[in-house]
């Protein structure tokens, strides 16, 4: 049996105002109804059993990010191995070692959990020939046959073909320009670095021990000191502070005599920006992407999505204009990949548009802060049936709850009380409070915080089910 190893720490910045850092792609509907997550996933259940018979798969994730992959696999109905919380990114070497140290005798299928593959069966392909060179050992990666001379991607140049559908690795390459990249598609001996890769478990850490034993060590070390948190493996903080940041290409891939390459022509991307996205989506006859509530006058390649507002478009080309509830962008299709500076000048000025939507999820359900001024903030929150908020107390606000749909069950200093629609009640400052909805239906709230701080720090959890501290 293969185990799919699904990498899923990304942070999509260059998708920037949909996918930001605490709510990145792999976790948007971008090409599909099912978020990118959830394709990964669903496209290996299409896979013929009698071919290759794959396993549930095994997750690794950011921890700030554990809550949305818990509810994703719930969404498709799919039970996973595990799921690995990293406490802070150390990169793909390290993170595919904690997966292979939690299943050293399986073959692992790594994935990232970001890329659209349209042709399965193509794929599928691709994955039965690896699965026979990891069980002869060799470490595979797969090479995408390129399409256009792509200056966004790393290179792989094949050597001799070992098997039919199988080449040596001669050598990977780093992101050429423009006039490298095309000699690199006329030459046909180079295919684009997919980051994805198949082996034995085994056989990987004993590759990673030979090149790069501190990481193997390091993560030894993690992996020695679980703990169990719902759904969620916790590994050991300090162990894994101190492993080394590096990728799989240059801590292993690179430098091991193992290493094979199996082409892949599946009508693959890693939808690493805003034109790549265009790529890949369905046009209209003017070569236009256009999504939510757009209004286009002779526009052409152009890619509009409005979340919240009414777009117009008059004589615009090649141009990428994309709304979100809280942020606008517009860019030109060709300087797309410069999106990453706006990004880091909102981090340099400390600004919540870099990493948060207006709109915020948390395993209970999610908020959306619809106003705010000087002293006053009002939210719209949304509680899961069944769902509770911490136990919490705030130092800097007040708090009015107003029930506009469902139950709530508040508990606010020793009194517990239902509320129904159209009802409310306060929590004074420095109150020990919970929300919960005992109900069958989801509970909407509108909450109006007033006080001198309203920071979403400004929270002391007392106690709760969801293992936040």
């Amino acid at each position: 049996m293969v185990l799919p190893v699904i990498l899923s720490g990304g942070s999509g910045t260059r998708l920037w105002p949909y996918s930001r850092s605490l709510y990145p792609k792999q976790f948007l509907p971008l090409t599909s109804e099912q978020t990118m997550v959830q394709e990964t996933i669903s496209r290996l259940s299409a896979f013929n059993e009698d071919a290759i018979e794959i396993g549930s798969p095994l997750v690794i994730c950011n921890e700030d990010h554990r809550f949305m992959v818990a509810e994703q696999l719930r969404l498709i109905n799919v039970d996973s191995t595990g799921i690995i919380l990293e406490p802070f990114g150390r990169n793909t070497a390290p993170a595919i070692a904690l997966a292979a140290l939690s299943q050293p005798n399986a073959i692992l299928l790594v994935l990232p959990a970001d890329h659209v593959i349209k042709n399965i069966p193509a794929f599928e392909q691709a994955v039965v020939i690896a699965k026979e060179q990891a069980q002869k050992d060799k470490l595979v990666t797969f090479g995408i046959v390129p399409t256009t001379p792509e200056t966004g991607y790393g290179y792989i140049k094949t050597g001799v073909m070992l098997e039919k559908g199988v080449h040596s690795v001669d050598a990977f390459v780093e992101k050429p320009n423009r006039e490298t990249a095309e000699s690199y598609l006329e030459s046909k001996s180079y295919l684009w670095n997919s980051g994805m890769f198949m082996f034995k478990a085994s056989r990987y850490l004993e590759e990673l021990e030979k090149f790069n034993p501190a990481i193997v060590s390091a993560c030894r070390r993690a992996m020695a000191d679980t703990s169990s948190d719902l759904d969620f493996t916790r590994i050991n903080v300090e162990a894994f502070e101190k492993c080394p940041d590096d990728s799989i290409d240059y801590a292993v891939m690179e430098k091991t005599h193992d290493a094979v390459i199996v082409p892949l022509d599946a009508d693959w991307s890693d939808v690493g920006s805003w034109s790549a996205l265009w790529e890949v989506s369905e046009k209209d006859s003017d070569g236009n992407v256009l999504k939510g509530d757009v209004i286009s006058k002779d526009t052409k390649d152009c890619y509009i999505q409005s979340d919240q507002k009414l777009i117009a478009t008059i004589g615009v080309e090649h141009t990428v204009v994309v709304e979100t509830d809280d942020a606008i962008m517009v860019a030109h299709k060709d300087r797309v990949q410069d999106v990453k500076a706006i990004v880091n000048q909102l981090k340099q000025e400390k600004r919540s548009e870099c990493s948060l939507h207006r709109k915020v999820y948390r395993p209970w359900g999610y908020y959306d802060s619809i106003d705010y001024g000087k002293r006053f903030q009002v939210k719209r929150i949304v509680v899961k049936p069944g769902a509770q908020l911490s136990l919490q107390m705030h130092h800097h606000r007040a708090e009015h709850w107003i029930v506009v749909e469902g139950t709530a069950q508040v508990r606010c200093g020793d009194k517990t009380m239902l509320l129904s629609e159209n009802q409310s009640t306060y929590i004074p400052l420095g109150e020990v409070h919970q929300l919960a909805n005992p109900g069958k239906f989801p509970l909407e709230i509108i909450e109006v915080q007033s006080g001198s701080y309203l920071g979403e720090d400004d929270i002391v959890r007392l106690e709760d089910v969801y293992g936040r501290s």
